[in-house]
């Protein structure tokens, strides 16, 4: 399944998440934000169980902003399981 979330509070403009049937991640994708970053954080997610991934980065700030791009993944990761 694969699932998009518009991004918000972040430089990166939206998620994509493809999840197996049994929640693990298959692939992640962010439009915009910091391209090698981003890159490296999909590349260690893909096998991963979306619940793991969910906890290691909900929450997480960039700067003085109240959420990040890995705050944003979680949300999309969040939001995929519960469709």
């Amino acid at each position: 399944m694969t699932y998009t979330r518009k991004n918000r509070g972040v430089c990166s403009v939206s998620t994509t998440v493809t999840l197996a049937e049994d929640g693990t991640i298959e692939d992640v994708t962010v439009l915009g934000g910091c391209s090698g970053n981003l890159k490296g954080i999909s590349s260690l997610l893909k096998g991963m169980p979306a619940q793991e991934a969910i906890e290691r980065m909900e929450g997480l700030t960039c700067g003085s902003k109240s959420t990040s791009c890995p705050d944003q993944i979680a949300k999309a990761l969040r939001e995929a399981l519960e469709q």
